[in-house]
């Protein structure tokens, strides 16, 4: 979904005169309540607080907090993978542009975003199992990074940079794999040179 700064007329401040916020800039402050609270443990009182909003402008804009929630997830997506696309065109060969989507999953899993984690691993791992629609969602994210990841291996094939041996589909699921891997273990403090040792390994099985 693309991204659109859209501002919402919210409730009225005390003195009656109407006040707007930026529906992105509080999507981007709900993401870290969901990520370290989840869906059910995430209060409205918790999202106001960490939206820096009403509960009256909160429902102003979206329908419950599962809007809130969808449209967070929403959000997230289309920052990490318009963030993605630019890192990863600057590098020229397949390879080179595999390399550098795993160097972008590392530095997202230090730090203090590390230890907030991804709010698609989050939702697959507390929602997925138990709401059909989120699932599909969780789903479909998933398979629109394998199949960008499965186009850089194919180049990386064209250009030479990668084996023709190399399975695109599998090492695109394998890839992916260790992006939510480095995100979960990112939670837990890893060093950098520990990361930067899985991305080392992960890019000789492309030779």
């Amino acid at each position: 979904m693309e991204a659109t700064l859209t501002r919402v007329r919210s409730q009225a401040n005390s003195r009656g005169r109407p006040r707007e916020f930026d529906i992105d800039r509080a999507l981007d402050r709900a993401i870290p309540v969901f990520c370290e609270r989840g869906f059910h443990g995430a209060s409205l009182n918790d999202l106001a607080d960490g939206m820096r909003l009403t509960q009256g402008s909160i429902y102003k804009a979206f329908k419950d907090k599962r809007s809130v929630f969808l449209a967070a997830l929403d959000r997230q997506e289309t920052l990490y993978g318009a963030k993605l696309r630019k890192i990863v065109d600057r590098a020229k060969s397949g390879h080179d542009k595999l390399r550098a989507a795993l160097l972008f999953y590392v530095e997202l899993s230090l730090g203090a975003e590390g230890m907030q984690g991804c709010l698609v691993v989050t939702t697959a791992v507390e929602l997925a199992s138990t709401d059909p629609d989120i699932a599909e969602r969780v789903r479909a994210s998933f398979h629109r990074r394998q199949r960008f990841l499965t186009t850089l291996t194919l180049q990386g094939q064209e250009d030479g940079s990668i084996g023709r041996h190399v399975d695109p589909s599998a090492t695109a699921w394998l890839m992916l794999f260790l992006f939510q891997g480095l995100r979960v273990v990112g939670k837990t403090g890893v060093t950098r040179k520990e990361l930067f040792d899985v991305v080392n390994s992960a890019m000789k099985t492309l030779s």
